[in-house]
């Protein structure tokens, strides 16, 4: 797979699997398929309402937390570090 180089040194898949228009029902078992398939990189957003699916694949998964990327964007009403950590 290939990588880029992060600012801090890590290595980051270029190429990720996204869960947009995956639903509530299914994310979770898409998110360990991918995972099983080889993605490291996993990206979601408040707006897919799925997040708890992909949360609930990555805990079961076999793969150590470390060596998963996931990101997620916050709709603007939640933007800013307080709200985006609530």
């Amino acid at each position: 797979m290939e990588t880029v180089k992060l600012n801090n040194g890590i290595e980051m898949p270029v190429l990720g699997y996204g869960v947009f228009q995956v639903s509530p029902e299914e994310c979770e078992r898409c998110v360990l398929d991918a995972i099983s398939a080889g993605y490291r990189l996993i990206d979601t957003a408040q707006a897919y309402y799925n997040e708890e699916g992909v949360g609930a694949a990555v805990a079961k998964c076999d793969v150590p937390r470390n060596e998963l990327f996931l990101t997620t964007k916050v709709w603007i009403t939640n933007a800013g570090e307080e709200k985006a950590a609530r």
